[in-house]
């Protein structure tokens, strides 16, 4: 049986068998225990008091990113497509900011406005991730968003050992 290492110190088999839930919390409680700094990243565009990253360990938390313009810091259309890629270029500039990227997230999370968008943002989300390696993800339908946006997207990554 061929062993992949996922980082961490957590095996997990190739052949389907994957980390229980309680494997998955300790994992996390253990990394999180070994991490005695915990970094602010604050070189981002934010509409309020938070920070559009936080990396503790090898994990980074990276806050909801709407489809605003850095530079003008206005919604970039009216239509899910324009919104989701600006979303989502914004969560991929976060990361490089940290020093991660698309292939570092292991889980999204997306709230879409109306949950008939999904198809037509998924066929956007899908192109920023590698095929086959996409990370976990929960899409939920939403009354609301900051500034009217029809999308929002957070993420966490993890820098970990690739097979």
């Amino acid at each position: 049986m061929k062993t992949l290492c996922v980082g961490l110190s957590l095996s997990v088999c190739a052949l389907g068998c994957g980390p229980s839930d309680e494997d998955v919390r300790t994992l996390v409680r253990d990394e999180l225990a070994r991490s005695s700094t915990v970094e602010h990243i604050t070189e981002a565009s934010v509409i309020g008091p938070y920070s559009p990253a936080i990396k503790a360990g090898s994990f980074l938390f990276v806050s909801g990113q709407i489809g605003i313009d850095p530079e003008t810091m206005e919604l970039v259309g009216i239509d899910i497509e324009s919104q989701t890629r600006r979303a989502l270029d914004n969560l991929m500039a976060v990361l490089g900011k940290a020093g991660y990227d698309s292939s570092d997230v292991i889980q999204c999370s997306v709230f879409l406005k109306e949950i008939n968008d999904f198809q037509k943002m998924n066929l956007i989300y899908g192109g920023y991730f590698e095929e086959n390696r996409y990370p976990t993800r929960t899409t939920v339908e939403v009354s609301d968003l900051p500034r009217n946006a029809l999308i929002e997207i957070s993420a966490i990554a993890t820098k970990r050992t690739r097979p």
